[in-house]
């Protein structure tokens, strides 16, 4: 059954271009799955999987509380590999294609007010090597809006410093979006006073590093955003993510039109970029809801 999953992984890999955190999903839905039906009913063949297998994990994932959009994407996993499966005639049925996936509440992204995203970005100590890569990729992230996962796979030739822009790409398309003066700056320090003591004795082409030159992840990311956020004195729970969602809404704020901001996020559908125009719309009605004296 394993043998299975990495011959998905490859084939989506290969075929559809899937990026690594799609593939890196996959991989854990299916193991997880995996590991329920040898668990549970003893099975050592995808061929042997049926209707009531899949109905009885779908329960258990319920019962132990499983959000509902982990629920939704591991039932999108488990149709991407059954109709591989089916695809490659390694099952007679594909069951999965029956399984519904639970109703999604949509929440507005939380974001963060010009206020508290000045307070965190004033944090990172500008005395000390570590404190200058910080600034940088803060300061950037905010500028730009991109996805973490843009920011710590930037290369050195992915930035161009004399026309303050940053080139994403990823295994479909690339897109590039503008920064302003004050990343520019924080990118420059860092550049000079930084990154060369980072990247000491090393090759690596990585804008970002670790301080042993290494390519920073995710995790260490996550971790340095989390010890900010928490010196800022900032109560609500921000991730990587907020900080896109933020950049957007303030965007729309001061003006920006919508199909700029599509681009600059790296949206393929515009509805998906309106969500941060409603916000805006939300935050003005309250705005005059509360001050308005004939509301």
């Amino acid at each position: 059954m394993e043998e299975a999953i990495q011959k998905f992984i490859k084939y989506y890999h290969k075929i559809k271009k899937s990026s690594e955190n799609t593939e890196a999903s996959y991989r854990r839905d299916l193991e997880k799955l995996k590991a329920y039906l040898e668990e549970n009913f003893r099975l050592t063949d995808w061929a042997q999987v049926n209707a009531t297998h899949l109905n009885s994990y779908m329960l258990y994932m319920e019962e132990c509380k499983y959000a509902s959009s982990s629920i939704s994407r591991s039932i999108a996993s488990m149709r991407a590999f059954f109709h591989y499966l089916e695809k490659k005639n390694l099952i007679a049925e594909n069951y999965a294609e029956e399984l519904k996936p639970p109703k999604i509440e949509k929440k507005a992204p939380k974001i963060m007010d010009v206020t508290d995203v000045d307070k965190l970005l004033k944090q990172p100590d500008p005395a000390t090597p570590k404190g200058l890569r910080d600034i940088a990729m803060l300061e950037l992230l905010y500028a730009t809006g991109m996805r973490v996962s843009e920011l710590i796979g930037l290369k050195m030739t992915d930035v161009n410093m004399t026309m303050c822009y940053v080139t994403c790409t990823d295994r479909k398309t690339e897109r590039i979006i503008p920064f302003g003066q004050t990343a520019r700056k924080a990118l420059d320090v860092y550049l000079e006073e930084a990154r060369p003591g980072f990247v000491k004795g090393t090759h690596s082409d990585s804008l970002f590093t670790n301080t042993n030159g290494r390519q920073m992840s995710r995790q260490g990311f996550w971790k340095v955003l989390k010890g900010y956020a928490e010196a800022a004195g900032i109560k609500s729970d921000i991730t990587p993510h907020t900080l896109r969602h933020s950049f957007a809404v303030h965007m729309i704020q001061n003006g920006a039109d919508l199909k700029s901001l599509q681009e600059m996020l790296g949206h393929s559908d515009i509805s998906t970029t309106q969500v941060y125009v409603n916000m805006n719309l939300n935050r003005i009605r309250d705005v005059y809801d509360k001050a308005h004296p004939r509301k």
